[in-house]
């Protein structure tokens, strides 16, 4: 058989077929990669391979056509008839030769990432896939032109048969929508020559078994049939023709039946198995929290898609499948709008885009909008919107957990002291944990609700009252949860400062700056700070977290002595474990951090006589019995700008820590997974001179090569 590969390589390259294969897909291939990654800066191979799929309906078929019918067309396929060589092993010789020269562009391309991480972050595992996909879809071409090639001796015939046969299973979704758009049992038949189906897959960014099967059979398949149309003609001669022509009928059966078998085999087995997300933010992964759900689930949840699920979004169809194999209990049913156009409305009076969801358990049901599940922003220098986030776990996951409680917990949130009001991905974030946010002025209650799960002070302005005070701290003392922020002001606010006092934490005076470069961001109050390990801090933990204007915590810490505040009310001291407190640093300054003492008379970010020093907490978990309080500083920590600045972890902070609080089932809340890639910065020169090689050097390089090559072996 090796014998076979290097003759048929060979020749390939002794004329001008194997140059012109190589140089049409490289000078196509190298356009589409000049415009997409180098002008526009993509980052994916993707689109650029998407593009040129096509150009195998015209390579592949002037590839193929010579290999098996030039050889009936002189009669040398008699010699390999008669040889004593297994059919098996010609056919898969010829084969392997021609996929040689396929792969020899296919190992080009994947120098082309390597060529693009010069310029930015490059998403390997997508482009790697994206090729390894490409490179599956032109085996496969080739594996068709070569049965084409087996069943006629005119290599005219061979190719425009392989061409007919590569162009509808290229346009095979197209016809299957012409026929139905709904599906039925033709479709479906239709369907299993749909070539490019599991090379989207690919394309997406998922390694995905069953297309693996499907091209990987389809080889099969294509090959053991060109073997049979060759075992025919070796013994069509013969005596035993009706008893060969049987015994030919009766494998291609058996060999139709594996196929079908080893297909839906590979269409059962778990999401989980049969597809590896291997993008870069996981667009189609479920985190470990949803799988804790799914897991713990014992009541039936539905969730209808309204849309064909063929045509639904990709990357939602993905997930959905992957929530569907997480548990038994849940159910993805497709309500096409074609067919359902009024089933909305028993779930909604409003209008609903195509794609969304409407999730349903036995006591409820939520209706999730498909523009809610993707984040957008609007650019309005050219006043376009453009994606920038998907957040379909998070949203479903938390429209699970709600239909399968009966009651939201409420967080209360004071307002009356121009306290920071909690919105954006702040509110998003609390939508998520089931919990409803309702505003409190203290002039309007005579104590905090006896429903608040917690309660949220946000870096307030103005001083609280001493009333205020006195029910805040009656809240607290029952073993209540708190979040408060403090934030730094010129107005001294010391009764909102005694709350933490009770607790033994202590508020410097002034304005934390740093004097360690690497703790704050332009200015030395935009302090930068890590977050240390802590339950509410797990998502964030090592990341950094923004703080602008803030103020020092302090805290007593081991060997200091205890606070009076602190021990008040303690029987015989630290003994009574019970009202003991205890404290989890969260957010830290650096030990050269310090406190302007005077802040709003500063002249100068030197530290100065009379300031404070470091260092100081940031963040504080504190606990005494069943009271939780999280203590906070800086004025803007919990605003969205302030978020933007570290990639939302601010957010993501704040959820964890409201996450402590809420008994409802609800798992810790989902990140919004950043959608876009950064564009790669390409110098014009690098674009040019790099769009010239590629689409223009190597293939006319190749092509001229291929013409000398024939020239000479025509004179000889």
């Amino acid at each position: 058989m090796w014998a076979i590969i290097k003759r048929e390589f060979r020749s390939l390259f002794q004329t001008v077929v194997g140059w012109l294969f190589l140089a049409v897909n490289l000078g196509l291939f190298g356009l589409y990669f000049y415009v997409y990654n180098l002008v526009y800066g993509y980052p994916l191979l993707s689109n650029t391979l998407s593009a040129i799929t096509f150009i195998f309906l015209i390579t592949v078929p002037i590839l193929t056509m010579r290999v098996l019918a030039e050889e009936q067309k002189s009669k040398t396929d008699q010699l390999i008839l008669t040889s004593p060589i297994s059919v098996g092993k010609v056919v898969l010789g010829k084969f392997l030769a021609l996929a040689a020269v396929f792969s020899i562009t296919e190992l080009v391309m994947c120098m082309t990432p390597l060529l693009l991480s010069g310029f930015g972050k490059i998403p390997y595992g997508e482009c790697y896939t994206a090729l390894f996909g490409f490179w599956l879809f032109g085996l496969a071409c080739i594996a068709i032109g070569v049965f084409w090639s087996s069943v006629t001796e005119s290599q005219v015939i061979a190719a425009v048969l392989t061409f007919a046969a590569l162009f509808v299973g290229y346009m095979m979704q197209s016809i299957t929508a012409m026929i139905s758009t709904s599906g039925n049992l033709l479709t479906k038949l239709l369907g299993c020559y749909d070539l490019t189906a599991g090379l989207d897959e690919f394309f997406s960014g998922v390694l995905d078994l069953q297309a693996l099967l499907y091209y990987g059979s389809l080889i099969f398949l294509f090959l053991f049939l060109t073997m049979q149309v060759i075992q025919k003609r070796r013994f069509s001669v013969s005596s035993r023709n009706l008893k060969t022509g049987a015994f030919s009928a009766g494998l291609i059966a058996v060999a139709l039946a594996v196929v079908v078998v080893v297909n839906l085999i590979g269409g059962q087995l778990p999401e989980g198995l049969k597809s590896i997300d291997v993008t870069m933010q996981k667009l189609y992964s479920i985190t470990d929290d949803t799988r804790q759900l799914l897991a713990s689930l014992e009541e039936d949840v539905t969730i209808y898609v309204l849309e064909n699920e063929k045509t639904q979004d990709e990357t939602l169809g993905k997930m959905l499948e992957r929530y569907e194999s997480g548990s038994s209990h849940i159910r993805v049913v497709y309500k096409d709008p074609a067919v359902y156009p009024s089933f909305y409305t028993g779930y909604t009076d409003g209008n609903i885009s195509r794609n969304s969801l409407i999730v349903e358990s036995g006591k409820r049901y939520k209706v999730l909008d498909f523009s809610d599940l993707y984040q957008s922003e609007m650019d309005y220098t050219t006043y376009s919107s453009s994606v920038t986030g998907y957040d379909g776990e998070g949203q479903l996951t938390s429209a699970i957990t709600y239909v399968t409680n009966s009651e939201n917990p409420v967080i209360y949130q004071l307002t009356g002291h121009e306290e920071q009001e909690i919105s954006g991905s702040f509110a998003d974030a609390v939508s998520k944990l089931n919990v409803t946010l309702e505003s409190l002025n203290l002039l309007e209650h005579a104590e905090i609700p006896e429903d608040a799960a917690a309660l949220v002070i946000n870096a307030p302005k103005k001083d609280l009252s001493a009333e205020d005070v006195t029910k805040i701290r009656a809240y607290l003392d029952k073993g209540k949860k708190a979040v408060i922020t403090v934030g730094y002001t010129e107005e001294k606010l010391s009764n909102f400062e005694s709350i933490l006092a009770a607790y033994g934490v202590t508020v410097a005076e002034g304005l934390v700056l740093e004097a360690d470069q690497t703790a704050f961001y332009q200015v030395p109050y935009y302090l930068l700070t890590k977050a240390s390990y802590d339950a509410a801090a797990s998502a964030v933990s090592g990341d950094y977290i923004f703080v602008p204007y803030a103020k020092g915590l302090q805290y007593p810490k081991e060997g200091d002595a205890e606070p009076e505040a602190a021990a008040e009310g303690e029987s015989e001291g630290a003994e009574d474990q019970e009202t003991s407190v205890s404290y989890q640093e969260i957010l830290s300054t650096s030990s050269q951090a310090y406190s302007k003492a005077d802040a709003a008379s500063m002249e100068t970010f030197e530290k100065e006589a009379g300031d404070i020093d470091g260092p100081f907490a940031l963040g504080l978990c504190i606990r005494k019995g069943d009271t939780t309080l999280y203590a906070f500083s800086g004025n803007d920590i919990f605003t969205e700008e302030a978020s933007q600045m570290v990639y939302g972890n601010n957010a993501a902070l704040f959820a964890g820590v409201l996450s402590q609080f809420v008994d409802n089932g609800t798992v810790s809340v989902i990140p919004v997974k950043n959608y876009g890639y950064e564009r790669l910065t390409i110098h014009q020169a690098g674009v040019v001179l790099s769009g010239l090689v590629m689409a223009i050097v190597v293939p006319v390089v190749l092509l001229i090569a291929g013409i000398v090559i024939w020239i000479r072996r025509r004179r000889r």
